[in-house]
């Protein structure tokens, strides 16, 4: 017979204030299924008290000695220019047990194994997993704790996936439980919040106006003596909930005081909440700084031990895990197969789509009862800006650490970043592209003479390739688009043109991106990627391939030197302002950069051999195939579209001259050279403080900032293992063959000569500028070579049409 459960009046709203704090946590914890219940509307909170016997000593509660007496230099500091303070140090380390994340490589349960995880308290769930839980405590067994955690998912009824629910409850519950206890014992220990003064988990009741208890506040520490209630958020986001009820016990409490303490640097957002809620206490109380923030950065360390059989392990730039061809590992050793690490989380934890990020972070928000969340939620990551900046522990036998570097999300609650995983492949891709690959077959070729050379097959069937070539005829379209005499720059750069007849005159161009300088620094041994920019090239070039209408200009040696200096002081920094920050490209600075951490690869193996060595000129890539949606991209369709924007024309611009307004219509990648300078360890230090520590701390933490920016640095690599055998890889990341590439390779290019009908592109040698110092040091003398060749030919051919006026 069903039940319904009826409150007293007087207590249903602190039913209501507390459910999703309380109820939610313990549901979704241990799987009771929720009770109706009948609520009855109460009046809002208008008062507020202590609780009578309230909280328990910081220093005990945290395993501290009680101390006597409460140290004279014991508080978290205040600002004496206003109610905020932000710390100056460098971020610190607090950790926190996370042992469930260790079984984050668990499958959803087969009919069998639901079967056994049901077997102990058959036809009770709940005393079930508990039993199952005494058992995995007792033994300390995985394939027990394995049990235990099938049997939790069991009792919830299974309304959830099973990875689904692994992640967003049984995690986040265990993060919620661990990581805001982790940081409140490393405050207490940092600010000696120690002594009879100070109390941890200090609960204020609150009242309606007839008296009756609505509901609960709970403070993370209470200082007795100054009478302050403290707040502690790792992710340093007040919750707005939470605010409104410090309201009432502001108005109600006028000697208390309060303050909010983050590990992350606040957003404007977040300290006006701050702002805004001192302004009015002190304005009733007519006295300042009622309200304070604190800024201390900390990054959070999840402990968690991986056991193989049980743990998730990746194949991003896992070189033992690498499959197909010459990149068959089957005999590799299992430490070398697999990576694990904070990066790994949280590409896989991001949406697949803006939707469904949406839907994990409001999740997120939802579930997130003591504010554990890394900064932002899971959709605090701009996965667009992800780039890897740091690879080391090459050993043999040790495969590789590696580090990424993303932005935050300026908002992300209404815009949440999304598509971490495809972002985390590509790179992972593309450093293993330039790695099997010899750089002979690193270039791409739009020539509108040339549609049979347009790229290598093999180059063609990956990725890193793919978007060399979407890059170079994107540039094309930038830097037209920069000439619109609607635009101030391309207004100005019409009227700066040479003319002939009175018309503007330029040649038909070819534009191709190549590296600048990229700032590097070899140390301990890795390297630290520290600043990749492109460079924009241009140079007059004739074709045989008529572009439309008929030709402006037939410009001599003077005018093709007077237009090209007009083109490289005025359209070409533009464009390259865009190579290097636009959107459109993030995928080609992202490939870039992997390919600069390929180069280290292969000298550090040329003088002792690492895991990576039967990858390297192994001329095959099977194994980092054109991935979806991309699978069925064409090179050749490419370059047909190419050709026809070149014959037809995109852009048509009214063009003011001596005749009147004259319409004209106007229709690539070279890394030949990657040269890079090894900075100096003093510069090093100077520019990149606290990087190296930031770097090592990313390969443990999920949310780690660099200093008080809004740069977050995420890694990962081989983890130390326990246990088990080895894992079988995550079927989405296969890497499984794909049919043998039949096309010959192509012949080498000869170097173009400007200006030159069907001028061939020259794919690059082994060899670079050398741009260092004259001791060289690592990537001084000899680094990476041709990350793409002859971006081909820019040349949607400049041609006039003539106006309807002439």
């Amino acid at each position: 017979m069903n039940r319904v459960l009826r409150i007293p009046p007087r207590w249903r709203l602190a039913v209501r204030l507390t459910a999703a704090a309380g109820l939610a946590a313990a549901v979704t914890l241990t799987g009771l299924p929720g009770i109706p219940v009948d609520v009855a509307s109460a009046g809002p909170a208008v008062s507020a008290k202590l609780k009578p016997n309230t909280g328990k000593r910081c220093d005990v509660r945290n395993g501290l000695p009680a101390a006597a007496r409460t140290p004279a230099k014991s508080g978290l500091p205040n600002d004496p220019a206003g109610n905020f303070h932000k710390a100056g140090e460098d971020p610190k380390n607090f950790e926190f047990d996370l042992p469930g994340q260790a079984y984050d490589g668990l499958a959803s349960p087969t009919a069998d194994e639901e079967k056994k995880a049901l077997s102990k308290v058959p036809g009770d769930t709940e005393a079930n997993y508990r039993e199952w839980r005494k058992v995995a405590d007792a033994s300390g067994k995985p394939a027990d704790r394995a049990m235990e955690i099938y049997a939790r998912w069991l009792n919830t009824g299974k309304k959830r996936e099973f990875k689904d629910w692994f992640d967003k409850i049984y995690i986040r519950n265990q993060t919620n439980l661990n990581k805001g206890a982790g940081f409140e014992a490393q405050l207490v220990r940092d600010y000696k919040l120690i002594g009879p003064d100070w109390l941890c988990e200090v609960y204020v009741e609150l009242f309606d106006a007839e008296g009756n208890k609505v509901g609960e506040r709970r403070y993370d520490a209470y200082n007795r003596r100054t009478k302050e209630f403290n707040e502690f958020k790792s992710n340093s986001r007040p919750e707005k909930p939470q605010l409104e009820k410090d309201r009432v016990v502001a108005r109600s409490m006028r000697d208390h005081t309060f303050r909010y303490t983050g590990a992350k640097k606040f957003t404007a957002t977040q300290q006006k909440l701050i702002d805004d809620f001192n302004r009015d206490v002190s304005a009733e109380r007519g006295r300042t700084n009622q309200v304070r923030g604190n800024q201390r950065l900390y990054n959070p360390v999840g402990k968690t031990t991986p056991i193989r059989g049980y743990s998730d392990y990746q194949r991003w730039f896992a070189p033992g895990c690498q499959t197909g061809g010459t990149q068959a590992m089957a005999a590799a050793s299992a430490s070398t197969c697999g990576t694990r690490g904070p990066a790994n989380q949280r590409a896989l934890s991001s949406g697949r789509t803006l939707e469904e990020a949406k839907r994990f972070q409001a999740e997120a928000r939802r579930l997130d009862t003591r504010g554990t969340l890394p900064r932002g939620g899971p959709g605090g990551i701009d996965f667009t800006t992800l780039e890897l900046r740091y690879v080391g522990g090459l050993a043999k036998g040790q495969g590789m650490r590696y580090s990424m570097r993303a932005d935050q999300m300026p908002d992300p609650d209404e815009n949440p970043g999304w598509g971490g995983e495809a972002k985390m492949q590509l790179a992972s891709d593309a450093m293993f592209t330039w790695l099997a690959l010899t750089p002979d077959k690193f270039w791409v070729n739009l020539n509108p003479d040339e549609p049979n050379r347009v790229m290598d097959a093999k180059f063609a069937s990956t990725d890193a390739g793919r978007v060399l070539l979407e890059a170079d005829l994107q540039m094309k379209h930038d830097f037209y688009k920069a000439m619109d005499p609607k635009t101030d720059l391309g207004k100005r750069y019409w009227a700066a043109l040479p003319k002939q007849n009175g018309r503007p005159c330029m040649p038909g161009l070819r534009n191709w991106i190549e590296p600048k300088p990229a700032q590097v620094r070899e140390e301990d041994g890795g390297i630290y990627i520290l600043d990749t920019p492109l460079a924009l090239k241009s140079t007059a070039q004739k074709t045989l391939t008529h572009g439309p209408g008929e030709p402006i200009c037939d410009p001599g040696p003077a005018e093709i030197k007077a237009a090209q200096a007009v083109i490289d002081s005025m359209i070409v920094p533009a464009v390259e302002k865009t190579i290097n920050t636009a959107p459109q490209y993030a995928d080609l600075r992202r490939v870039y950069t992997s390919r600069v951490a390929a180069e280290y690869i292969r000298q550090q193996d040329a003088k002792k051999p690492t895991d990576f060595r039967p990858i390297i000129n192994s001329d095959d890539v099977r194994a980092w195939p054109l991935r979806a949606p991309n699978q069925k991209w064409d090179k050749d369709e490419l370059f047909r579209k190419y050709r026809k924007i070149f014959i037809d024309g995109e852009f048509t611009y009214d063009v003011d001259t001596a005749h009147g307004v004259q319409v004209y219509i106007v229709g690539g990648v070279d890394f030949s050279k990657q040269p890079k300078r090894n900075i100096s360890r003093t510069q090093f230090t100077t520019q990149n403080r606290d990087l190296d520590r930031t770097t090592d701390t990313s390969r443990k933490s999920d949310d780690t900032s660099y200093r008080d920016t809004d740069t977050l640095y995420l890694g990962g690599g081989r983890a130390t293992d326990t246990g088990g055998d080895t894992p079988t890889p995550n079927p989405t990341h296969t890497g499984k063959p794909g049919p043998t590439p039949t096309d010959k390779p192509t012949s080498t290019p000869s170097k173009p000569a400007p200006g030159e009908p069907g001028a061939k592109p020259n794919p690059p040698g082994g060899n670079l500028a050398h741009t260092g110092s004259d001791t060289p040091v690592g990537l001084i003398a000899s680094t990476a070579a041709a990350l793409a060749a002859a971006g081909g030919v820019l040349v949607w051919r400049m041609r006039r049409r003539r106006s309807a006026a002439e």
